[in-house]
């Protein structure tokens, strides 16, 4: 067990630019500040897969790559010291990695893998304050309903499938067609806040649960 911050933070440094995790922080009234990269950094780089790795392996790298580089960019941009909140989302099907999709051909053949069946999301959190960078990660399971072709293809139109992981978002209108969520819902939305809390307390982040 990691142990608690010697003194609370009164933030925490959100280093993505999702406006979905921000939201999941303001609704457990979290105090946070942008962390976000500059488009001179290759964010998308840090999520590139290697052969043969895992999901949980690669969730976990992803996360861990990606809070390396906010802690150097805190350090670049001389910031207030805080604690620096990172994570990244994954979906699963059996060993294969459903990342964002790259165009919309991408997207619909992803939506054909998941409908009908099972899938994993792995959410990765991490929160680095002073030497200590503990992360964990949530699992969920999530089922589609048999999607036609008509649903997905006026799904990728509307363009809610781009930038998300999978190609769907948990809280949009894709929602009608899941059939069963076993796990965080959170997490699938891509931060989970069960584990969230809990990195914050032993960070001291000072917040009112």
């Amino acid at each position: 067990m990691v142990p608690l911050a010697p003194r609370s933070h009164a933030f925490v440094y959100l280093a993505s630019a999702s406006p979905r995790r921000a939201q999941l922080l303001d609704q457990i009234g979290v105090p946070h500040r942008p962390l976000v990269a500059t488009r001179q950094e290759n964010v998308e780089r840090l999520e590139e897969e290697r052969s043969g790795e895992r999901p949980e392996d690669y969730v976990r790298r992803v996360t861990l790559a990606k809070l390396l580089a906010a802690r150097a960019r805190h350090r670049a941009r001389g910031l207030p010291d805080a604690p620096i909140l990172c994570a990244d989302t994954t979906v699963a099907l059996g060993r294969r990695i459903l990342g964002k999709p790259a165009d919309a051909e991408d997207a619909a053949r992803m939506l054909r893998a998941l409908a009908g069946r099972t899938h994993r999301v792995l959410s990765a959190v991490a929160v680095s304050c002073g030497a200590q960078s503990p992360l964990l990660v949530s699992v969920s399971h999530v089922r589609f309903a048999p999607l036609s072709e008509r649903v997905i293809g006026a799904y990728v139109a509307s363009g809610e499938p781009f930038g998300k992981a999978g190609a769907y978002a948990v809280q949009g209108r894709i929602a009608q067609w899941i059939e069963r969520i076993e796990g965080s819902y959170s997490g699938i939305v891509g931060l989970p806040l069960h584990e969230t809390r809990e990195l914050l307390a032993r960070a001291a982040v000072a917040y009112a649960p």
